[in-house]
This record gives structure tokens, sequence and C-alpha cells, in this order.
């Protein structure tokens, strides 16, 4: 191992510097710690890690990966897993002997390199918060951290003391016969040494959520908390006091859009916790999908991607630094990661009161979902642990159109625990509250996927409206035949014929056909967990 004789840059003097001797980062030539995000932008421009577009931001490429590779994510099994873990193809089991020889050979790869290191936060609540050290070897990498994680005021990082470390290398790929991996690439959680190891793998999505991950397990074993991949906005209409909204959804199911409204103020778009006391963002940024981006339909995010921001995959229009934001020869993933505070209407602090209304956003490719449907918690307990979505193309390698699939809570990649413990949680915050739950069908109508269309954007923001509004209140509702939950029978800006999808469908028998063939999906699922479609069940937490 080198000696520890590191240049070591920082913005300012006081910066605690034992968690890099804790972790022997101290062997590397070049120390970058918590550099402003000015800063980081003109080091990655410098070192051609990307290129700047014409509002300022940052534009990288984050190479072969452009999606997340749920199959080389592993968490190691010990003594503290071994038994809360739910085991299985997300959460695949690594030896902690091949994790620990894994980590010295990262960290000897280290030796007299640059670093960036980032001090951070994950967790709005002080109660639930983590403090985080990311280590990274990329500059932009560096300031997606800064983006995403909540940042720390200076004097906190006088004598900071991160909990968790994450190791994001791209250079270096594991050897699969020797080191315990699938392949070259790999995400690896480490609750013991809270410690997680990325290698193999630009993708910035993969520091993200494998602290996501982190959370899912540390917050209901620990703190009797939900963490819930959901956006949260609050906001008032009319003289009506302020309200909690909650958008539960996959990547592509329109959680980032449909939360940044204008309206109202924006608590996160993405991670979530729900504890006794209310509602909590896990993160300091937004992480949005860019493909298509108009700023006529999507301002917030369009108008949030300046100075700071940080767009992967993203190309130019021709002989410009416009970006053209419907190109997608890279990937239909492309993104942008921006701080919160780029959105003139977020709210501060990131914490809202218990949620009054929760969205379940689908993307339903089999087109017989109604747009909007109103759901009892038992109904609510049956979509949230079955998880019915379309994985978009581009979130993931290998998906390059619209695919069905049941994602358990709305985001089974990111669940150690098994999804019948989050469900039973949520159940109990459903039944100690007076919170509404609404299914929304962001995807298709007319016909499945090759047939219908998708519905339109505006028609979806006029139904979250209604019911934000509570102008649906008067409103007749009439049972769906196949489903069982409600429909509104109108809604202003929205034609009658969409909100009962099977009037939109050519052919009524195929459409009812389609429809049983799907709930009999979701009931077989749904009785995996235990949970059934409409019986009474008494709840409690892990």
């Amino acid at each position: 191992m080198a000696k520890s004789n590191a240049i070591i840059i920082k913005p300012f003097g006081e910066i605690s510097l034992s968690p890099l001797k804790q972790h022997q980062l101290l062997h590397c030539k070049t120390i970058f710690l918590n550099m402003s995000p000015e800063r980081l932008a003109e080091l990655a421009v410098s070192r051609k890690e990307g290129v700047t577009t014409s509002t300022g931001a940052l534009m990288c490429d984050t190479g072969h990966f452009t999606g997340r590779s749920p199959k080389d994510k592993f968490i190691v099994l010990d003594r503290t897993t071994e038994r809360l873990v739910d085991w299985g193809e997300v959460n695949a089991p690594f030896d902690p002997g091949d994790f620990e020889r894994l980590h010295r050979k990262m960290m000897e790869f280290l030796a007299e390199k640059q670093i960036f290191v980032r001090y951070a936060y994950a967790g709005a609540a002080e109660g639930h918060r983590r403090s985080l050290m990311v280590v990274t070897t990329l500059a932009w990498h560096n300031l997606f951290s800064y983006n995403m994680f909540i940042r720390p005021e200076n004097s906190d990082l006088m004598q900071f003391q991160p909990e968790w470390s994450v190791f994001c290398i791209p250079e270096f790929q594991a050897n699969p016969k020797t080191d315990g991996t699938r392949q070259k690439n790999f995400t690896i959680i480490d609750f013991t040494r809270k410690t997680i190891l990325i290698g193999g793998s630009a993708y910035a999505g993969e520091i993200k959520k494998s602290i996501f991950t982190v959370l899912n397990f540390l917050l209901p074993v620990e703190d009797g908390a939900l963490p819930m991949h959901c956006a949260a906005n609050v906001g008032s209409y009319r003289g009506l006091k302020n309200d909690t909204a909650l958008f539960f959804g996959l990547s592509g199911t329109g959680k980032t859009t449909l939360s940044s409204d204008p309206d109202r103020k924006l608590v996160g778009d993405d991670e979530h916790g729900w504890s006794e006391k209310g509602i909590f963002n896990f993160e300091g940024g937004c992480y949005a999908k860019v493909i298509n981006l108009e700023r006529e339909k999507e301002t917030q995010i369009y108008d949030a991607i300046r100075s700071g921001a940080v767009l992967e995959n993203t190309r130019f229009l021709k002989n410009t630094r416009k970006v053209d934001y419907a190109d997608a020869s890279v990937t239909e993933n492309t993104r942008v990661s921006y701080p919160l505070y780029h959105i003139p209407n977020v709210l501060q602090g990131a914490t809202a009161q218990h949620p009054d209304n929760i969205f379940f956003l689908t993307t339903d490719a089999c087109g017989v979902l109604p747009p909007l449907a109103r759901l009892t918690p038992e109904q609510a307990m049956f979509y949230f642990v079955t998880g019915y979505t379309s994985k978009i193309a581009g979130t993931e390698i290998g998906i390059n159109e619209p695919v069905a699939t049941f994602s358990p809570c709305f985001g089974a990649a990111f669940l150690p625990l098994s999804p019948a413990a989050y469900t039973e949680m949520l159940g109990k915050r459903l039944r100690t509250g007076k919170t509404k739950v609404w299914l929304v069908n962001t995807g298709w109508v007319a016909g499945p996927y090759g047939t219908g269309y998708r519905i339109p954007l505006p028609y979806t923001r006029a139904l979250l409206s209604a019911v934000l509004q509570k102008s649906l209140r008067d409103v007749p509702f009439r049972p769906h035949p196949v489903f069982g939950f409600d429909m509104p029978t109108a809604c202003p800006g929205v034609p009658a014929e969409l909100l009962d999808p099977a009037k939109s469908w050519s052919d009524p028998a195929a459409y009812r056909a389609k429809a049983e063939e799907l709930l009999q999906s979701l009931e077989k699922r749904a009785a995996r967990f235990g949970i059934p479609k409409s019986a009474q069940v008494e709840f409690s937490a892990p």
C-alpha cells in the first residue's frame, strides 16, 4: 500500500479527515473533498468526462451501461441479513470473505489515483437520517451525488462521521471466476461493514438506488418507518388546507412529471419515508427521464436543466450545444439529475404531514385499466403488493419497449425484505388515517400496446387535479365489472368515453377477456404474499 501522502483539495479548512483515514484513502494521489458543484463541473470538462450544454448543464455518457443491472446487485450474507432478507432473484447473497477481498482490491486499485469524496445525508427527517461518504473516481459522479443526496451544513462537516460508505469505481472490473460476481460489473451491499461497492458500471443510478436499498432495510427494521418508491408534493386549492399527495410508480410511470406541479410544493420526486410523524424525503435532488422532454409539457423539469444539473446519454442538435431531447440514439433512458433548489416551489425541509391522497401510477400495457379508479384499503393492499405496471424502454438493460411486469410495492428491485412486510406496514398506516388511495393508468387506452394509444398527459393531469381539488366529490362513481373498484363517470377536461376503458375498445368481448386475464394474474401474485383481494386482514409492522 502506498504511503499516506495524498494531496487533499477542499473548499475550506475545517472538514473532518477521519473518514478518509478509516478507509485508508490517504494513499490516493489527490482527494477532492466536498468540492462545489461549479468546481466539479469544471473538473469533469477538463478531464473530458463531459461537455457543457447551451443552458450550462453538464452532459455526460455512462458508457456500456445506460441503466441499472439488477441481476448484478448483491447483499452480503451475514448475521445481520441471514434471517431478515428475502433471498431470491432480487436479493442475491454474497460471501463475506469475497466482499472483504474485493474491497481490499478496490482500495489497492485507488492507490496513486485522483478520487472525489462527498459527505452527505440520506433522509430529511433527523430521527431517520443516515450519514454517507460517497467516493468516486469521476468528477461528474460526485456532482451527481451532490445533487441527489442531502447536503450538510458547513458546520456539520467539521466533525462529520459517515455511517455508510459508497465506493463507485467504473474502471474497476471484477473477475467473476475469483471474485464471486456474476459479471465484471457489480453492486454489493454489506450491512455489517456498512459499505457499498460499485464497479464496472458508470451508470450513476446505481449509486442512488444502492442507498435506497439500504434504507428499505434499515427504516422498517430499526426505525419502524415505511420506505416508499414514490414522489410527494403538498398544496392547497380554493382555500382548502394544505394536503400531502404521494405518487407511487416505477421509472417511466410519471412520478417526477406528475409531482412537478406549479400549483403545489414539491417534497421529492422518487424516494420517501412514512413515519409516525409524517412524510420525509430521502434525497436532496431529482433524477428525471428527459426523453422527448418539452418545456410546454414539463416546464419545471425543463427549466431545472441549468448550471449544476447533469444530463446523461443525451445528444445535441446538429452544430449546436442545444440538447436534442428527442434523440434516443444512445438509449431511451436519457436522464438528468439536479438539486431540489432548482425547483422554484420546492418545500423547504422536505418533510410533510400524513398523506391525504395516494396515487398508484400504473403504466398498463394491456390497456384494460381505467385512467382513474378509487380503491378501498383492502384493494389498495392488493394493488400495492402486486405492483402491476410496465417497464419502460431503457430503464433496465434489454428493455426496448413497454413490457408488462409485476413489481411488488412498485419497487421490487430495491426491497431487501419480503414485499408482504412493506404491504402490512402500508395497511397499518391506511387503517389509522384517512388517506384515500387511487389507481391511475398512465399507460394505454383503446387497446393494448401496439393497438391502442398512451393516454395523453393533460388528461392524467386533469384527473389528478380533480382529485386534489375535490372536484369529484359530487360525481357519481360506478364499479368496474371485473376489477370491482369504483370509476368516476365524469371529470372536467377528460372525454367521458375514456373513463370507462371498455367503451374505448372496439371489441367489448376482447376487452373483458383481457381484463379477466390480468385479474387472474394479479390474484395469483397477491396470494403468494398472503394478501387477499378484499378480505379483512389484520396488519402489523415487521
